[in-house]
């Protein structure tokens, strides 16, 4: 029964989902008190560490996610909460928006679709002596968060040929130009 300033752990969940949830996040309906959001692209999560311990301090409330701010894909659980008793106090409710106000706890900044240009450096690879390894790593890496890699330049040793290399890729539009190699 719905008693006079209690609040089912359903309706309460829905309150901390309200306090958490910023933009780009999915929530799941609430059952038995639980909602989880989820990243609906690919970004850096920030987590506003003051009022999560804050709200997780009060008792008969969890919220789960992992520490510090972090790199999330599509599709991550960001964070998991939960109403522990059956009903809580509506007051209680009250004091985690307080706490709050008007920003959320989580935030989920998108990246930024950014070119990349790579220069290999080192005289080995330059001049055919060893097989570069290496690039195809970094490529792979820069395009995890979705960068778009525009291309690599081999350069030996001489500072001139590297130099040219990085602004070649800089008037092509890169927006970041990654050096590797010997």
């Amino acid at each position: 029964e719905k008693q006079e300033g209690m609040l089912h752990e359903n309706d309460a969940a829905e309150v901390r989902r309200q306090v958490c949830q910023g933009e780009h996040m999915t929530a799941s309906e609430p059952k038995e008190g639980k909602i989880e959001l989820t990243a609906e692209c690919s970004g850096l999560l920030k987590i506003n560490r003051e009022k999560l311990n804050a709200v997780n301090a009060m008792g008969q409330m969890v919220l789960a996610s992992r520490h510090g701010d972090f790199p999330v894909k599509k599709g991550d659980k960001i964070v998991g909460m939960r109403v522990v008793p059956l009903v809580i106090e509506e007051e209680k409710m009250d004091r985690v928006k307080e706490i709050c106000g008007g920003e959320p706890i989580f935030t989920l900044l998108p990246f930024r679709k950014m070119k990349a240009g790579i220069v290999t450096t080192g005289s080995e690879v330059y001049y055919g002596r060893i097989k570069d390894q290496f690039t195809p790593v970094v490529k792979d890496k820069l395009e995890e968060p979705a960068m778009e890699v525009l291309g690599n330049i081999q350069c030996n040793d001489e500072y001139d040929m590297v130099t040219a290399a990085i602004r070649e890729w800089i008037e092509k539009g890169a927006d970041v130009v990654v050096c590797t190699g010997g």
